[in-house]
């Protein structure tokens, strides 16, 4: 990693007041990232130092909530993101990273060989398909589908007293407003993404009260 990726990534995690230490895998990772991007058509981002930003410090801003969660799907995964940093940040944690596309998942395998992730499993699969062994109690997503229909097709993934964890732009209020009741937002959160200029939150959904 370059030196001033490398200083906005160490700035960032001090900023976002997160348990250093991890620098280095994260480091790995992003240079994984960066190599087979093209071949594997992992991300639009090309920039080392935007990679950093809008990558690795935007899923690190999630970890205050998550640290009670004990096995997490994260659904719609592409790259990792954010399941990769976070199982960094949390080896106790199960990871479930779920996607569709073949070629990230086998991208995915190679990150978690390398690092030596034993807290992640990869599963290649339609969210709709996908039956786990066991219920999750998180179920996370970045980009993979609006509010309600992110609820709707993973309702199955998790127990009745976990939680969705939406990763979205501000520009999604909308989703929130128009939520279905069968499911409610218990906490919308500002993210506060160091160095990023476009606006994050994150929206934290239960199955409604009334929903057995």
């Amino acid at each position: 990693m370059a030196s001033v990726a490398r200083d906005v990534l160490g700035e960032g995690i001090s900023a976002l007041g997160v348990e250093p230490g991890h620098e280095q895998a994260l480091s790995e990772y992003l240079a994984l990232l960066k190599k087979w991007n093209k071949p594997f058509n992992l991300t639009a981002v090309r920039s080392e130092q935007d990679m950093v930003v809008k990558h690795l410090l935007d899923s690190l801003s999630v970890t205050p909530y998550l640290a009670t969660v004990k096995r997490v799907c994260d659904v719609g995964t592409g790259a990792g993101l954010p399941g990769i940093p976070l199982a960094i940040y949390f080896p106790d944690t199960q990871f479930v990273l779920l996607d569709s596309n073949g070629k990230k998942t086998r991208f995915l395998e190679q990150v978690k060989n390398h690092l030596g992730l034993r807290n992640v499993d990869i599963v290649q699969d339609r969210v709709e398909h996908f039956q786990p062994k066991a219920l999750f109690d998180g179920v996370i997503s970045r980009a993979f589908a609006d509010l309600n229909r992110m609820c709707r097709v993973t309702r199955h993934l998790l127990t009745e007293e976990g939680f969705w964890f939406a990763m979205k732009s501000q520009t999604a209020e909308s989703e929130i407003s128009e939520l279905d009741p069968n499911f409610t937002v218990q906490q919308r959160v500002d993210l506060n993404v160091p160095f990023l200029s476009d606006a994050r939150m994150l929206a934290i959904v239960r199955k409604a009260e009334n929903i057995k």
